[in-house]
């Protein structure tokens, strides 16, 4: 019987101490069933030596507690080149910057950024929450328009058959040229008996108007101005007033059109034109006899903008009360504004809307309204 013969190769037994150093340790990847070795031990040193989720992140926590503050303090930021209406303007669109700091929060795994960003997302949902369901209600006795039907309007005509078509029971107007004015009173001759104009502004009604005369918010400004014929003034007239007669008493309707606002390269967002016209506006509604009061316009800023401050303090935004979001306005063919505002006194807004574009560069606006 042959026997193994045994193997030339010599084993030391398992705890000699002579035997020579294995080239694996207990941590290398190759041994089955450890876990707890030298390569993990590194991995979690180095995790504990880098800054922890609090500490990551300065830059970004910083950025969110700025723009949470600007939002919060937006009425006190300097006006100096009318940077404080700037950013009025477009505050809604600052909520922007939230996700994009979020995304950045998460990506740097920062835990103070995160929390950080909880006070822009407060204050935002402070100042806009409201404005993101639909707060309209049926009903309404009066249907109200306004339109800026643009002075470079390639069809008046097919505008005033828009408007027209929208039920409105009173129908404002602002930018009217002497070219597009015959276009727009023979679309709606039809459909509105009465009606006023007073220089850029006009006014068309289903129900009968009275007390109708053009309203001094000084447009026309400096030594100048004195010398100008009335007929010369009342060409360049921006805002009316006049009596609507409904079967539940008489409405003060104000239709007006402040001056254009523009970003200049050495002065900054200029707004000297339309801050004029809201102090001078304001003065005039604070004036008002009648409780009941109805502006229809375009502003040419938000109801945020703090010039507005003597209208908004005196009338409330449709919108705003009885509205469907934002409500957009300008420019029509992207609108991130709403410039064109119906403002209420006395009265109640039961809906609001925005209507679809027409051969303007604004959107027109509606409200019902009841009392």
């Amino acid at each position: 019987m042959m026997r193994p013969t045994p193997s030339t190769r010599e084993t030391s037994p398992p705890n000699d101490p002579s035997a020579p150093p294995s080239d694996s340790g207990p941590g290398d990847a190759g041994t089955p069933g450890t876990g707890t070795g030298h390569g993990r031990f590194r991995r979690a040193a180095r995790a504990l030596a880098g800054p922890g989720p609090w500490r990551r992140g300065p830059v970004l926590a910083a950025l969110a507690l700025l723009l949470g503050l600007v939002m919060l303090l937006h009425a006190r930021i300097t006006d100096r080149g009318s940077l404080g209406s700037l950013v009025e303007t477009f505050l809604p669109w600052f909520g922007l910057l939230v996700p994009v700091l979020l995304a950045g929060a998460l990506w740097r795994r920062s835990a103070s950024a995160v929390i950080a960003l909880l006070l822009p997302v407060v204050v935002w949902l402070n100042l806009f929450g409201a404005l993101l369901g639909d707060k309209s209600h049926p009903g309404g006795d009066l249907t109200v328009v306004s339109h800026n039907v643009d002075a470079g309007n390639p069809d008046p005509a097919g505008t005033a058959r828009e408007l027209a078509a929208s039920g409105a029971d009173v129908l404002a107007l602002e930018e009217l040229t002497p070219q597009a004015l015959g276009a727009y009173q023979k679309g709606f001759a039809k459909a509105y008996r009465y009606h006023t104009v007073q220089g850029t502004v006009g006014l068309w009604s289903r129900l009968p108007l009275s007390d109708t005369g053009p309203v001094d918010i000084q447009t026309d400004y400096g030594p100048l101005a004195a010398t100008k014929p009335a007929d010369v003034k009342m060409a360049g007239n921006r805002a009316l007033r006049a009596t609507v007669t409904t079967g539940k008493g008489p409405v003060a309707v104000y239709v007006a059109h402040l001056g254009s606002v523009r970003l200049m390269p050495s002065s900054g967002f200029w707004t000297g034109s339309r801050d004029r016209n809201a102090t001078a506006l304001g003065k005039a509604l604070a004036a008002e006899p009648n409780e009941r009061v109805v502006l229809l316009g375009d502003l040419n800023g938000t109801t945020d903008d703090r010039v507005f401050d003597a209208i908004t303090s005196r009338l409330r935004s449709a919108q705003d009360v009885a509205g469907d979001g934002f409500g957009f306005t300008w420019p029509a063919g992207f609108p991130v504004a709403r410039i064109d505002q119906i403002l209420v006194r006395g009265v109640t807004p039961r809906s609001s809307w925005v209507l679809p574009s027409t051969g303007s560069d604004h959107l027109p606006v509606a409200a019902r309204i009841d009392w």
